[in-house]
């Protein structure tokens, strides 16, 4: 096993942002990802959907598993180097985080057990793909971490869920002075039966309300389609507003393109736990958040009911945007923190005190 040195680490991410990997096209990027994991000393390799999947093994012991994504939203981001920030597409979003991952498995020597280190594919899309293989073809975990940016000294415990929605609807060819409702007419006023039934408190700023997204609206007077994602909390009844709109929104179709449910966990979770611990080993002082986007934290917790939390280095407010970069600091401090939360987090699930 090959621990990463500081330079090594930097390289390894340098190297990560130089390779395009918009959502579909993440191949070249995934092999670039298992040769790296194979020259830190996993065995490494490319499942069937286009993961990549690392894995080391150090004796009898319980099974974590790190799991960020290889894909970005389109965009083009040049990579460069300015002071201690370290720009490009994906620094954030979530490169940063998943090398954080790759370079703290490579560098747990005091876990005893199974690491199994995931850059999963189409994160960015409506289905995520990548995660639902894994939740598919792999055992649940002991314990499981997503790698997304929660700043280096913060764990995230949950997300929101999300409900994607296709409004379609077609009507006879008719005169635009006609008082009859014309398609485009429909899609809009379908968007706007929406707003009301989501109600005035409707928010993407709270963790606890329902937040709406128009996504997409194309058409004309005789066919037009729209396209909706709502974030919803913990306990929201996703079939009753869908009953509700379809109702409201006759004569056209309405139909669910995915939708996943909102996860949380408590501060006592093991994993949050670890990660606080070593957080505050390395100086800093641990806090804990949600947030109102959804992850493959998300897609996992549909089915797996393990102990699990998310955590990496970036500002979250950076992702998408043509501003995003990491800060060297950030990085090298995460990956501390994660290789330090490996150890105490082994201890936690096997009940022994590090």
């Amino acid at each position: 096993m090959t621990r990463f040195s500081d330079p090594a680490a930097i390289d390894l991410l340098h190297g990560m942002l130089k390779i395009p990997s918009p959502s579909y096209a993440e191949s070249e990027l995934a092999g670039y990802v298992v040769d790296a994991m194979r020259g830190a000393g996993l065995t490494a390799r490319i499942d069937k959907a286009g993961n990549a999947v690392g894995e080391i093994r150090r004796g009898p012991g319980p099974t974590v598993m790190l799991l960020g994504h290889l894909d970005t939203v389109p965009g083009d981001v040049p990579v460069r180097l300015d002071g201690d920030r370290l720009y490009g597409r994906g620094a954030v979003d979530a490169k940063g985080p998943l090398a954080t991952m790759i370079c703290a498995a490579a560098g747990s020597t005091g876990f005893r057990g199974r690491i199994v280190v995931v850059g999963a594919v189409e994160e960015e899309t409506t289905m995520s793909r990548g995660a639902v293989e894994i939740r598919r073809t792999h055992e649940p975990p002991d314990a499981l971490i997503i790698g997304e940016p929660s700043g280096c000294d913060t764990v995230v415990l949950g997300y929101k869920g999300k409900i994607d929605l296709r409004y379609d609807v077609r009507c006879e060819a008719t005169h635009p002075s006609n008082v009859v409702p014309k398609a485009s007419e429909l899609a809009t006023r379908a968007w706007a039966e929406l707003l009301e039934l989501l109600g005035p408190e409707a928010s993407h700023a709270r963790f606890d309300a329902p937040g709406p997204t128009l996504t997409s609206i194309d058409g004309g007077l005789t066919s037009a389609t729209a396209e909706f994602s709502i974030r919803i909390p913990p306990g929201f009844d996703g079939e009753r507003l869908v009953a509700a709109l379809a109702e409201r929104s006759a004569p056209g179709t309405l139909r669910v393109v995915n939708a996943v449910r909102a996860c949380r966990v408590g501060r006592n979770d093991p994993v949050v736990r670890a990660l606080s611990v070593a957080i505050r080993a390395q100086g800093g002082s641990p806090r804990a958040k949600v947030k109102t986007g959804t992850s493959d934290m998300n897609t996992l917790a549909e089915e797996w009911t393990v102990p699990m939390a998310t955590y990496g280095p970036g500002d979250s407010s950076l992702d998408h945007s043509d501003r995003e970069h990491i800060t060297l600091p950030d990085y090298l401090f995460g990956i501390r923190v994660l290789t330090r939360a490996l150890t105490e987090l082994d201890g936690h699930l096997t009940g022994e005190d590090r």
